[in-house]
């Protein structure tokens, strides 16, 4: 691969969704038909049969919104891609909720779906609603809230807490709750390092020093040991939602638009591929990761509960390193092209020429 290709275009990756940098609406909420959206409750069977529903923005970005439904005295959560990206992103929409749905029946901390619509009559494109999850996400907080900025012994009790979420989802029978045919597992290894490199290809317009030697490593050294199972995808303390208070207790896991069936093991790997051990800086990013586990205690607690063999988890984490490169990078050149005025994107430059370095440093290592 060449890494000499000017003007990057937009393209979606075709077996995970990408995270489009199109820039949310100004108001969300006039997308939305409030007379329709009550008769899909109504017909939904949700509460307040014949109200109309009052709506509030929780969060919006450039991938999804989500709304607060209040209505009949209870308080439900809507989410969807904004209407003017909305035909890339539907299917994205009723693939989130077929594994909530499916998760349902399992006890993964998930938010509970009551239904999806795939009228976009209603809110200007397909949504589904859950309930509204009673707890907290950093993304909202910030920074550690109370009593997690000070205790530091409840501090280490999210680690463990995000850990067992992806554990324990590695054990779940995912064939048995219904969720054949969502990803392609065979041949999920051999698929990674030109998957990747074929996503990236569009939009290649400067030098990534380590990614090729990273892709070269990655086609020889798939792990001797793989068995299918559920991957959110894009896991990581942003993504799941803790109780109030301590001790730390997991509320939910969300955001599953890069969900599939792969090697559960990624997951793992997507947060051990920056997390910090003692000794090492662990104030950057957005979280703080003082008095926090070393990686060793959470893949031997990750071990304990999944009950799947870790011995390569080096691979994995060369590859994770890998593949943040690979999808950071398009964002980072829509930013460079003028096509996204998104300021995270700005920052994707630094962190996708650390990722690939960090890969390949790691792959010469193990060789």
């Amino acid at each position: 691969m060449t890494n000499t290709r000017k003007n990057p275009s937009e393209v979606r990756n075709p077996d995970e969704p990408e995270r489009p940098a199109t820039a949310l609406g100004t108001d969300p909420i006039a997308e939305i038909d409030l007379n329709a959206l009550a008769r899909w409750m109504d017909a939904t069977g949700l509460a307040g049969t014949g109200e109309h529903p009052e709506l509030s923005v929780l969060s919006g970005g450039a991938s999804n919104v989500l709304l607060e439904i209040r209505r009949g005295g209870q308080r439900m959560a809507l989410r969807k891609p904004p209407s003017n990206i909305a035909g890339d992103r539907n299917p994205i929409m009723m693939r989130e909720y077929r594994i909530l749905r499916a998760l349902g029946t399992t006890d993964i901390a998930h938010p509970r779906v009551f239904g999806a619509c795939d009228d976009p009559g209603v809110a200007g494109a397909w949504f589904y609603v859950t309930e509204l999850v009673d707890g907290w996400s950093i993304m909202q907080t910030k920074s550690w809230p109370p009593p997690f900025d000070t205790d530091m012994r409840a501090r280490r009790g999210l680690a463990f807490e995000l850990i067992r979420g992806i554990a324990e989802l590695a054990r779940i029978d995912w064939r048995a709750i219904g969720l054949e045919g969502l990803g392609r597992p065979d041949g999920f290894h051999e698929r990674q390092a030109d998957r990747w490199l074929a996503h990236l290809a569009p939009h290649m317009f400067r030098e990534i020093p380590g990614l090729d030697e990273a892709a070269s490593w990655l086609r020889t050294h798939q792990p001797r040991h793989y068995e299918p199972g559920i991957m959110h995808g894009d896991y990581q303390f942003a993504n799941v939602m803790f109780r109030h208070g301590a001790p730390a207790r997991l509320a939910a896991i969300i955001d599953w638009e890069m969900g599939t069936i792969g090697d559960p093991l990624l997951d793992l790997a997507w947060v051990l591929m920056g997390w910090p051990d003692p000794g090492e800086d662990r104030t950057g990013g957005y979280a703080d990761y003082t008095s926090m586990p070393s990686r060793q205690e959470l893949i031997e607690y990750y071990r304990k509960i999944s009950g799947r063999p870790v011995a390569d988890i080096d691979y994995y984490i060369v590859l994770a390193r890998f593949k943040m490169a690979a999808v950071l990078e398009p964002s980072y050149a829509r930013w460079v092209a003028g096509r996204s005025t998104i300021d995270a994107h700005e920052a994707f430059g630094d962190v996708v020429l650390d990722m690939a370095a960090r890969a390949a440093s790691l792959a010469a290592l193990l060789d």
